[in-house]
């Protein structure tokens, strides 16, 4: 007799078998597609958000520069570039624009809003945040010689330069829109992407409609969506087995992907990937005593990352122990390597008992505070739960306080709070990217730990000058051992991406990152 997790694997191949096969029919045309989102949108603007929840449906309204093809991970391709050319000192990036392309307002599009939208994202005006501030520092000057093309001069090397051009993040802006409010995007949208805006009634859902004139002929395929808000995971599960909704695009656990395959059977398609997405454990370090390299160091030393894993895998989509680049892929830290860092021991007694030491050392021996969390279910909850026991075996105190993504986000960004759960949440595995969240609060202002520390920036801006792959992995190295030495913050574990669709949806292709393949313009619907 088969055993139940045999029959599982055999009826997920046989799932991602039947999906493959499907996924080369012809595309039908039509059709409102129904998903599920687990977040609502604090703001309309990515370049001001870390956040899934301000991408998944902005996506659909606006277009890149270039963007990751999914068929080929991680080669890029176009999207408002018909082509481009990077001079071989990497020095000067000359990209040819699209005809005919027009905002969603009938403006037409011009080499004038790259350069408007790139100048905010490199030099935001006051009011204004941009969370890739640091990515695109390296810009000395933005040239549109003709409103077909612009040209970007570097001041530096930046080794992953093309691949941040890519970047879902970086949505092109009307520089109309800007020179009006330059702060516009956050409450409004006008993009040149697949859909239009249509609504968004808080706590229930956004909807948009087909582009008619959308640059890409033929596309959309869908004449709209409607992207429903479930917080809860149980709502949500139930909406897609009762058909109300198709699709989450994010992720859910092993144990929601066992139980939706026991009870929808062959009208689901399961496709897994590892994930470029994972928690981090942050300190406020303009907050006593977190201001302590000391009692930061203890805390991280009691968290039982490897044993954690074990458990928190069957239960949630964390899984993977690692450092500040993603486990498996090629600029991370080898577990040979990782378990010598503060914080990645094996042996969790002897680093616990060093935990308690450090922590009387300090003068806080009986030490209580709030933790701050995300009142997501998956992961966070768990995650919580979890180090809030691991802290309770050193003998400190800890209260868990979860809240909405608003006022969640709101608090980290202001510095109202002691301790919290963070997340670092990539699009793809190159370090110009993984470390730039841990830089100087005053050039990364998505580091939440608050802290400065001249010699990271230093060794961050010298490993992005660096074109030798060897040499740039151990500089990378350096950076990682600096920063868990000073523990301002940490990756707590790693994602495993598990994403459920009835297999009527069509067209749309899973990654690494739920922030990539959001415009939903190749999705369609079969029936």
């Amino acid at each position: 007799m088969k055993s139940k997790l045999g029959t599982l694997i055999l009826g997920l191949a046989a799932l991602a078998f039947a999906a493959g096969t499907a996924q080369a029919q012809t595309p039908k045309r039509g059709g409102i597609l129904n998903f599920a989102i687990s977040a609502e949108a604090p703001h309309y603007d990515p370049h001001a958000s870390d956040t899934y929840a301000t991408l998944h449906f902005p996506a659909t309204f606006y277009s890149t520069l270039l963007r990751f093809n999914l068929s080929k991970f991680p080669q890029l391709e176009g999207d408002l570039a018909k082509s481009w050319t990077v001079a071989p000192d990497l020095m000067t990036y000359t990209f040819k624009l699209n005809e005919g392309v027009k905002f969603h307002d009938g403006t037409p599009f011009t080499s004038a809003d790259v350069k408007a939208t790139y100048d905010r994202l490199r030099n935001p005006p006051q009011g204004v945040v941009s969370t890739r501030k640091a990515t695109f520092s390296d810009i000395s000057t933005i040239e549109t010689p003709d409103p077909l093309t612009v040209v970007f001069k570097m001041k530096n090397v930046n080794a992953a330069m093309l691949e941040h051009f890519a970047s879902p993040w970086n949505v092109v802006y009307s520089a109309k829109d800007l020179a009006a409010d330059p702060a516009a995007p956050r409450t409004k949208i006008n993009g040149t992407g697949p859909f239009i805006f249509v609504e968004h009634v808080k706590g229930s859902h956004v909807t948009g409609k087909k582009n008619p004139d959308y640059f890409k002929k033929g596309l959309p395929y869908l004449d709209g969506f409607k992207g429903i808000f479930t917080l809860q995971a149980a709502a949500m599960l139930n909406a897609l087995q009762g058909g109300q909704v198709l699709a989450e695009f994010r992720g859910v656990s092993p144990a929601e992907r066992d139980r939706m395959v026991a009870a929808m059977g062959d009208k689901l398609r399961v496709e897994e990937s590892s994930w470029t997405l994972n928690l981090l454990v942050v300190f406020n370090t303009e907050k006593k005593p977190f201001d302590d390299v000391r009692v930061r160091k203890a805390l991280l030393m009691a968290i039982d990352r490897w044993g954690g894993s074990q458990g928190l895998s069957r239960i949630s989509t964390l899984r993977s122990v690692g450092g500040v680049i993603r486990p498996g892929s090629p600029m991370a830290t080898p577990e040979a390597e990782l378990v010598k860092l503060p914080g990645f021991s094996k042996d969790i007694k002897k680093s616990r008992e060093e935990a308690k030491k450090l922590l009387a050392d300090a003068g806080v021996p009986n030490l209580k505070f709030t933790l701050w969390n995300r009142n997501l279910a998956m992961p966070y909850t768990p995650a919580g739960i979890f180090l809030v026991d691991q802290w309770r075996q050193i003998g400190v105190e800890v209260e868990h306080k979860q809240s909405d993504t608003a006022p969640y986000l709101a608090a980290m960004n202001s510095g109202n709070f002691d301790v919290a759960i963070d997340f670092s949440n990539l699009f793809m595995d190159d370090s110009s990217l993984g470390l730039a969240k841990y830089l100087s609060i005053t050039r990364a202002p998505e580091n939440r730990s608050r802290s400065k520390d001249e010699i990271l920036d230093k060794l961050y801006d010298d490993h992005m000058r660096e074109r030798d792959p060897a040499k740039r992995k151990g500089m990378i190295q350096a950076f990682e051992k600096r920063m868990f030495e000073q523990a301002y913050q940490q990756p707590l574990l790693w994602w495993h991406r598990i994403v459920l669709t009835h297999k009527t949806v069509m067209g749309w292709k899973m990654s690494p990152s739920h922030n990539l393949g959001q415009d939903l313009a190749e999705v369609w619907l079969n029936q």
